[in-house]
C-alpha cells in the first residue's frame, strides 16, 4: 500500500510557539513496502512478520527499498531551511586540530592527529619530543571516500614491526596488515576475515588474533557463533597459523580473546558466550609445550589478568565483588580458592590500569571519575588530583615509563591531555584543543530523579548559563541503559552546536548500565528490562515537571541498545515526546539473536526461545511488534548503516516500515540509511557532520522552528 501522510509544522517568526498557528503542510509519499505472509509460532502464539524479506541484505528488492526510502528522506531533509546553517556551523566547530596521547614504540614516539576536517586520524611519529614528526600511516589514503578506517595498531616488543587492522565500509570484519615499521613497507600477505579481535604480540616473533569462519550466506547478517584464537608467526602464510583455542565442541564460544603479558611469559585467554560472564585460561609460554590451565571454568563472573610479577598474577574480578576488586595468586595454582585480596571492593565501581610500576584505580562516584594510585604492595600512594569534575581516562603506560598521559573531559570541556609524572604525582597540560567554543558560557549539573519503582537515578543536565525554565527549551534526552556500559561526562563537538542553539542535553544513568556495578546492570536485564524504559520515561517527566522543557520541545535519542530504548519508549509513551531519534537500534527482540553475533546479547535480553515467559516479556516491548494502528507517534528519524553487521539494518528497516504503515498522526516517519557505513566506528568526519546536521535539523524543524533558535535569540535581543 502506498500511503500519503501530511506533516504539519508550526512557523514562528521568533520561536517555535503556538502549534495551532501559521501551519504549513508538507506531503510525504512513502515508498510502498510490500507485506508477506510470514508467521512464526512461539509457544502457541502466532507472530506475523510481514517485512521479514527486508532481512535479506543481498537482495535487489531490499536494495531498491533502501534507495526509495533514502530518496524520500533526503528530499525532506534538504528542504529544512536552516539545515545548511547547521552543517556550516558543525564544520566550523569541528575544524580544529585534535591530537591523541603520545606513546613510545622502539625508537619512536607515536601519536594520532587530525588537522580538523580530515575524514580519518593520521598516525605520526618522531624520534624525540623536539623532532619534526613524519607521517607513519594515513588512513585517509586507504580509500577515496574515507570509508576505510584504521581500527587497530600494535607493535612488536622492539617496535621494529607493526600490525594494523582496517575496517571497510564500517564493517566489523577486519583485515590485518603487517608492516616493517622502519621502512613503512608491507612485510607479508594480508590476514583476512578477522572479527572482534585485537592483536597481541609475543615478543618480536608473531602475534595472536581471533576470528570466525566466514559464515554461509551474507557476511553482514549471517550468524557467527564459534570464535577461534590463532597464532601468526611472522614470515608464514595465514593458512599456516596455529589454532590455539576454539574450533572444537568443548571449546565453542562466541567471543574468544588472547593477551600476552608484558614480560611475554604468559598468554591469557578469555572465552565467553555472552557480553557478560566468561571463562579465563592461561598458558605459560616459557615452557616448550605449554598446556592450557583453567583459572575460571564457568561464565558466572567477569575476570581478567591485568599484570604479573614473575609468577604472581594480579586479577581484576567481580567474583564475590559486584563493584570489582583486585586479587593476587600464584600462577602455579591460579584458581579462585587461592586468591587473596590486593585492592578490596569498595562501594564504587573499579576499573584499573598499570603504568610505571604502579596501579591506577579509577572509580566512578555517581558517574564522576576519582583516581587512586597504588604501589605493587597494595599501599595507597596518593589520590590523583584531577583538573575538575568529569571523566578521566588513559592512566596506562609501560612499566619502565616515567610519565603517562591521561585525558580529562566533561560535557562542556573539550578533551584535554595531561602529562602526569608517575613518581611525583603532578600533572601539567600537554595538549589543550583550540576550539571555537566558550565553555564558560555553559553549565552541567547532576540531579537525582525517582523512577516508577522508587529507585533514585542520576542525570546530568547541560545547557547555557542563565537558562530560563519556561518549558520551551529544545531538549535532547539521551540514554543507553545496557550491557554494563557507563555513560560518563564527555565533550561532543556535535552536542556543542546543539548547546549553542539554546538546547538542553540531558543524560540519565539508567539501570542496565555499569555506573553502580553489577547489581545496577542486572536490575535492567531480561525480565527487568522494563526498569530501563521506566527510568528513561521518568527522566523525561522530570525535565517536563521542572520546566526545562515540555512535550513539544522534547526529543529522545539513543543508539544500538539505546536505539531499542528509544523504540520501546516511543511505542509505550508516544505522548511524551515530540521527536524520536533511534539509531542503529535493536528493534526486533524476537529475532535479534539469529543475526551475526546477536546471540551473545542474551545475558541482557534473554531470547524468545528460552521460555514462554521470556517470549511473552520480549513480545510485550519489542518495538517492531508494538507499533499500533491508530496511534499518533512522534516525528521519527530512524538512522542506520547498510554495512552494520553488529545490529543489522533490518531491525531499523522493519521498524520504519511498521511506523510508516500505522502512523495515525501528521508527524513524519523517515529512515536515513547511510551507505558504506556500519555501526558507527570509523565513520568519516564528512559523513558524521552531514548526519548530525540532518538529525538536529529534523529535530528543530519538527519542534516548529523555521530559523535556528540562536537566530531567534539574536533577533529578540536586537
Amino acid at each position: 500500500m502506498k500511503k500519503m501522510i501530511t506533516a504539519i509544522f508550526a512557523i514562528g517568526a521568533l520561536a517555535a510557539c503556538d502549534n495551532s498557528k501559521n501551519e504549513k503542510e508538507t506531503a510525504l509519499n512513502y515508498p510502498e513496502t510490500k507485506k508477506v505472509d510470514t508467521v512464526t509460532n512461539y509457544f502457541g502464539t502466532e507472530v506475523k512478520d510481514p517485512y521479514r524479506w527486508l532481512e535479506d541484505d543481498r537482495s535487489e528488492e531490499t536494495e531498491n527499498w533502501v534507495e526509495a526510502q533514502n530518496e524520500v528522506t533526503f528530499d525532506y531533509l534538504k528542504n529544512i531551511p536552516f539545515k545548511k546553517d547547521l552543517e556550516n556551523r558543525l564544520s566550523e566547530l569541528w575544524n580544529y586540530e585534535k591530537i591523541g596521547s603520545p606513546f613510545t614504540e622502539g625508537d619512536y614516539i607515536y601519536f594520532y592527529k587530525n588537522d580538523g576536517l580530515q575524514n580519518q586520524y593520521v598516525v605520526y611519529r618522531k624520534k624525540s619530543e623536539d623532532a619534526e614528526p613524519e607521517v607513519f600511516l594515513d588512513p585517509n589514503k586507504f580509500s577515496e571516500d574515507g570509508t576505510t578506517s584504521l581500527s587497530g595498531l600494535s607493535f612488536s616488543e622492539n617496535g621494529k614491526m607493526a600490525a594494523y587492522s582496517i575496517s571497510e565500509g564500517g564493517s566489523d570484519w577486519r583485515k590485518i596488515i603487517v608492516l616493517d615499521a622502519e621502512t613503512k613497507e608491507i612485510a607479508e600477505d594480508t590476514i583476512r576475515d578477522v572479527k572482534f579481535s585485537g592483536v597481541s604480540w609475543k615478543g618480536n616473533e608473531g602475534f595472536y588474533y581471533s576470528s570466525y569462519e566466514k559464515p554461509e550466506g551474507s557476511e553482514l547478517s549471517a550468524k557467527t557463533d564459534q570464535h577461534r584464537l590463532f597464532y601468526h608467526k611472522l614470515g608464514t602464510k595465514q593458512s599456516e597459523d596455529k589454532l590455539i583455542f576454539g574450533g572444537t565442541q568443548d571449546q565453542k564460544h562466541r567471543y574468544v580473546g588472547g593477551s600476552v603479558s608484558e614480560d611475554n611469559r604468559y598468554l591469557f585467554i578469555s572465552a565467553r558466550n555472552s557480553t557478560s560472564g566468561g571463562k579465563l585460561f592461561m598458558m605459560d609460554l616459557s615452557e616448550k609445550n605449554p598446556e592450557l590451565t583453567t583459572i575460571i571454568g564457568n561464565e558466572d563472573t567477569d575476570s581478567y589478568v591485568i599484570d604479573n610479577e614473575g609468577s604472581k598474577l594480579y586479577i581484576v574480578t567481580n567474583l564475590d565483588a559486584p563493584n570489582r576488586r583486585i586479587v593476587t595468586v600464584d600462577a602455579a595454582n591460579p584458581q579462585p580458592e587461592n586468591w587473596e585480596d590486593f585492592i578490596p571492593e569498595t562501594e564504587n565501581v573499579l576499573s584499573t590500569s598499570t603504568a610505571g610500576g604502579y596501579f591506577f584505580a579509577e572509580y566512578m562516584e555517581d558517574a564522576i571519575s576519582k583516581v587512586k594510585q597504588y604501589d605493587y604492595q597494595g599501599n595507597l600512594v596518593r589520590d590523583v588530583e584531577l583538573p575538575g569534575i568529569g571523566s578521566a581516562g588513559g592512566f596506562g603506560a609501560k612499566k619502565e615509563d616515567k610519565v603517562l598521559y591521561y585525558n580529562f573531559t566533561n560535557y562542556v570541556t573539550p578533551g584535554t591531555i595531561y602529562k602526569y609524572n608517575i613518581e611525583e604525582g603532578t600533572s601539567e597540560v600537554y595538549n589543550k584543543p583550540n576550539i571555537d567554543f566558550n565553555s564558560d558560557n555553559y553549565e552541567s549539573k547532576q540531579v537525582f530523579f525517582t523512577s516508577k519503582d522508587g529507585t533514585k537515578v542520576p542525570m546530568i543536565i547541560t545547557h547555557k548559563k542563565g537558562l530560563e525554565l519556561n518549558g520551551k527549551n529544545p531538549t535532547i534526552l539521551y540514554g543507553y541503559g545496557g550491557f554494563n556500559i557507563s555513560l560518563t561526562p564527555s565533550f561532543s563537538t556535535a552536542n556543542a552546536v546543539w548547546l549553542e542553539q539554546g538546547g538542553i542535553y540531558a543524560v540519565p544513568n539508567l539501570r542496565g548500565g555499569g555506573e553502580y556495578g553489577r547489581e545496577w546492570h542486572d536490575a535492567g536485564i531480561k525480565m527487568k528490562k522494563q526498569n530501563v524504559f521506566d527510568d528513561f520515561i521518568a527522566a523525561a517527566e522530570y525535565l517536563i515537571d521542572n520546566n526545562y522543557t515540555s512535550r513539544d520541545y522534547l526529543a529522545i535519542r539513543g543508539g544500538s541498545n539505546g536505539g531499542l530504548l528509544v523504540g520501546a519508549t516511543m511505542t509505550q509513551r508516544p505522548d511524551l515526546m515530540k521527536v524520536a531519534l533511534p539509531a542503529v537500534g535493536v528493534m526486533d527482540m524476537l529475532r535479534y539473536h539469529t543475526f551475526t553475533a546477536g546471540a551473545g546479547w542474551a545475558y541482557d535480553y534473554g531470547t524468545a526461545e528460552d521460555s514462554k515467559e521470556m517470549f511473552d516479556y520480549l513480545y510485550g516491548y519489542s518495538p517492531v511488534h508494538n507499533v499500533k494502528e491508530g496511534v499518533e507517534y512522534p516525528a521519527t528519524l530512524v538512522t542506520t548503516g547498510d554495512h552494520d553487521d553488529r545490529v543489522v539494518p533490518a531491525h531499523s528497516f522493519k521498524f520504519a516500515a511498521e511506523l510508516q504503515e500505522k502512523q495515525a498522526g501528521n508527524e513524519p516517519v523517515l529512515i536515513r540509511i547511510e551507505t558504506k557505513a556500519g555501526h558507527g566506528a570509523g565513520k568519516p568526519t564528512k559523513m558524521i557532520i552531514e548526519e548530525y546536521a540532518d538529525i538536529f535539523g529534523f529535530t528543530l524543524y519538527n519542534m516548529g522552528y523555521e530559523v535556528l533558535p540562536n537566530k531567534v535569540e539574536e533577533k529578540v535581543k536586537g
